[in-house]
């Protein structure tokens, strides 16, 4: 299994705590929703499966509505930070039957790093978009990154994904998706 290329056949998105709460205080908060909204946006056009989580959502309150709006099924209740503490997400991560793994969300330094490396210590290939993760300061959100990339975890810009997806300008979906690309 590569961790250089996400085939598109293979690609899961995992859309980390995208709480209101929890973005009042992140940095470049409008950023990653618009960016984490566009990533899942193609790869819904692009029949890939995407699941998502929420922080204790009972105290921390429920998903970003613009987020929430784009998604197939309910997000995925959790107390543990990493998602893979959560036997439900396991569940459903497992019942895709995916290997790659794309991330989004918050915090890089905390949840979408602790995700990352038990995804890695359970034998998937972990991407993480760096325009569509962030923390309350750009420094936590720098070292969050440097240990994903220090533990196997491969950054990959958000359009640069999809357009891996597609491979070409024949893809049939490609006029479809450069509209979301032009919008996002």
């Amino acid at each position: 299994m590569s961790n250089f290329r996400c085939p598109k056949e293979n690609a899961i998105v995992i859309a980390v705590d995208l709480q209101p709460n929890f973005l009042a205080a992140i940095h470049e908060s409008d950023q990653v929703v618009s960016r984490s909204r566009f990533l899942i946006q193609a790869a819904r056009r692009l029949e890939i499966p995407i699941l998502t989580t929420e922080q204790n959502p009972s105290r921390m309150g429920s998903l970003e509505p613009s987020i929430l709006g784009e998604l197939g099924a309910a997000p995925i209740s959790k107390m543990a930070f990493s998602c893979y503490g959560s036997a439900e997400f396991r569940g459903q991560l497992e019942a895709s039957r995916r290997k790659h793994v794309v991330l989004v969300g918050i915090e890089t330094h905390i949840c979408v790093t602790l995700t990352a490396i038990d995804l890695i210590e359970n034998g998937y290939a972990v991407f993480v978009c760096p325009d569509a993760v962030s923390s309350r300061t750009i420094e936590m959100h720098k070292l969050g990154m440097e240990r994903m990339r220090d533990s196997g975890v491969m950054p990959s810009h958000t359009e640069s994904l999809v357009y891996e997806w597609m491979g070409s300008a024949d893809h049939p979906e490609f006029r479809q998706v450069l509209k979301l690309v032009k919008e996002a």
